[in-house]
């Protein structure tokens, strides 16, 4: 009889297998839940075939196999003849190991810990745990309290010793600047803008030492005062500011002292306005938060900053082939904008502070200003940003609108101008010649609206102008006539020429002189009173018999051209001509025609009264006596009172 071995069959515990996605990630499917395995086993019954009669006879054989099965066992012979000792012997076996497990536990209390029962002890009184743990308290309470006395001693005697930690110090240099360790163990500090795409090539390297302790002994510590802890730093006004530190920057003498750049424009030897440009003043005030070495790098800083933007300056102004040459002499660059205006930019770097300095013009220009901090930060991303090559094999350089000149068909005049760049100085000179521009443009435009009271002169400027191109519109009126009419036109002010655009759609280009802008002003002024004044004759029924705004006439214009009107009276009896001549002023004149003549006199040539109806000769009409407030409503009384004298 060969030895059965009970094998049991389990399901495994993963789930199956669903779906293998294309990156190999394995979606199993979810265990069925109660429900469904109950319904996956009802699935199983064939209800169809299950009766009354079936299952009790499946209940019958069922149990008749059983009662064989005991017959069988209760019959079976012995096939060998110690089985029933070799029984006796493994039940035996088997109650000694249950023995030997239950002493092994109980003895080496690795799998169990058999506790005795406790006796019930005294009740331990509240109060005595209350004092028990007050007591816990109050040394925890000392404990702390002896530390917090220690930390309070030694910040105490650190503030009366006014000295802090180099390590400390380092840490805030290192947040606000470049530092490296070099080989020899020193420490070296970076001030320049190479990381921004600068290629100046003056060094901007600063080293940081730990400073020495500082001598309590006052002559000691003044003996010492360049090697110790003690460092200065120069502000603006010339006040010295000693604080104590633990580290000393040196700076190289090149960068010592205060630096700016002072760019000024003269008329005839007279400053017109001025800007002073450089670092100082630009950002939040640190100083007192990081340590006193902080205004010592940005003075030196500041000092490279203005040699940078003047060597680069300096480098243009040789280079540019300017109609009127630009002048480099030393530490000034003198540019021509206009005529007897020039553009004077000075590097002025000085080690200490002179009192007897001349004070700057207040007219502080600080568009100019920003505009050489902008045009500086463009060069130095232009170094460092280079436009990527398309396609990868073209060359580097080009931008992508040269690339696709070709696939464009671009003609010569695109590609050169894709070709055009301004350097910083031309920029500027750009820029202040239409600053220039500008404000002559608003000079002439307020002068003409103080002195010219009839019509009224409104300009309106844009807000929003480039720095080279501003554009106004100028708005002629006249007070209480609105409706009739107005004369607009606009005014584009460039580098060295505006561009006036009319109502009826001309275009006329000036000069950078004054009285061009003036005379057109003018112009427009004698123009707008006609026209109003064709309207309000239309308005009370009189007859345009003629209008023109060149009278070809009369004595030769020193200005413009004369405009005249001829109206007529709605009975046809009376005739008004106005001639406005545009001289140095306004000149408005004004003649009356009555027709026919009440003093007619028959003779030859004429002998019917009829051909007076010709009309009889002009007389001026004093036209500064007549009542009114302006040209218009002087006119409109005029006309009125003619109107009604022949009714």
């Amino acid at each position: 009889m060969s030895n059965s071995v009970n094998i049991s069959v389990e399901t495994t515990c993963e789930n199956q297998i669903r779906e293998i996605t294309y990156d190999g990630v394995e979606m199993y499917q979810a265990p069925p839940t109660l429900s469904e395995s109950l319904a996956k086993c009802a699935a199983r019954i064939d209800f169809s075939k299950t009766s009354l009669d079936d299952l009790k006879k499946e209940e019958k054989s069922a149990a008749a196999a059983t009662d064989d099965d005991k017959d069988a066992n209760q019959f079976q012979e012995s096939l060998w003849p110690w089985d029933s000792v070799r029984n006796k012997l493994k039940d035996a076996y088997t109650e000694i190991c249950v023995l030997s497990d239950v002493i092994s536990i109980a003895k080496d209390k690795r799998y169990l810990v058999l506790d005795p029962l406790l006796e019930n002890g005294d009740d331990t009184k509240p109060i005595v745990q209350v004092y028990s743990r007050k007591k816990a308290l109050s040394q925890a309470a000392q404990v702390l309290l002896s530390g917090a006395e220690r930390l309070r001693n030694a910040h105490s005697e650190q503030r009366s010793r006014n000295v802090s930690d180099f390590h400390i110090e380092l840490l805030r240099l290192r947040q606000n600047w470049r530092l490296k360790k070099v080989s020899n163990g020193a420490i070296i500090g970076d001030l320049s803008y190479r990381t921004a795409g600068s290629k100046f090539g003056m060094s901007g390297t600063f080293e940081v030492t730990k400073a020495e302790e500082v001598l309590d002994d006052e002559g000691a510590g003044s003996n010492t005062n360049a090697s110790s802890g003690t460092s200065s730093s120069t502000t603006n006004n010339g006040m010295q500011l000693k604080a104590s530190s633990a580290l000393r920057v040196i700076v190289p003498a090149e960068l010592q002292g205060v630096a700016y750049i002072k760019v000024i424009t003269q008329k005839d030897q007279e400053d017109l306005c001025t800007a002073q440009v450089n670092l100082m003043g630009h950002g939040p005030n640190i100083t007192a938060q990081v340590g006193v070495w902080q205004k010592t790098l940005e003075f030196a800083q500041n000092v490279l900053f203005c040699k940078e933007l003047f060597a680069q300056l300096a480098r243009e102004a040789i280079q540019l082939q300017a109609p009127i040459p630009h002048v480099v002499i030393g530490n000034q660059i003198r540019a021509t904008l206009l005529p007897n205006i020039q553009l004077i930019i000075s590097l002025c770097h000085s080690t200490s502070f002179d009192s007897n300095q001349p004070a700057p013009i207040n007219d502080h220009d600080h568009v100019l200003e920003h505009s050489l901090h902008q045009l500086l930060r463009e060069v130095h991303f232009k170094n460092s940003h280079h436009p990527f090559p398309h396609p990868a094999s073209a060359p580097l350089g080009p931008s992508k609108k040269r690339m696709i000149a070709g696939p464009t068909a671009a003609d010569r005049e695109s590609l050169l101008e894709m070709t055009k760049t301004q350097t910083i100085l031309e920029q500027i000179i750009a820029q202040a010649q239409h600053i220039f521009m500008r404000k002559r443009t608003q000079y002439v435009l307020d002068t003409l609206a103080r002195d010219v009271k009839d019509p009224q002169i409104v300009s309106h400027w844009n807000a929003m102008n480039s720095p080279t191109m501003s554009c106004v519109k100028i708005n002629i009126v006249t007070h209480g006539y609105d409706a009739i009419g107005r004369t607009s036109l606009v005014i584009h002010v460039k580098e060295r020429s505006l561009k006036c655009i009319c109502r009826d759609g001309r275009v006329m280009k000036l000069s950078y002189e004054p009285q061009e802008l003036r005379d057109l002003i003018l112009c427009q002024i004698n123009s707008h009173q006609i026209s109003c004044l064709v309207s309000l004759a239309r308005y009370m029924a009189w007859t345009v018999l003629s209008n023109s705004n060149h009278l070809g006439i009369g004595k030769v214009e020193p200005l413009g051209n004369a405009s005249s009107c001829l109206l007529g009276s709605p009975n046809s009896d009376r005739m008004i001509a106005v001639q406005i001549r545009c001289d140095p002023q306004i000149d408005v004149k004004v003649y009356i025609a009555r027709s026919p003549r009440q003093d007619f006199f028959p003779s030859p040539l004429v002998p019917e009264k009829f051909w007076e109806n010709l009309g009889g000769n002009f007389k001026e009409v004093r036209f500064d006596k007549i009542e009114g407030k302006s040209f218009l409503n002087k006119m409109e009384f005029l006309m009125a009172s003619l109107t009604s004298n022949t009714t």
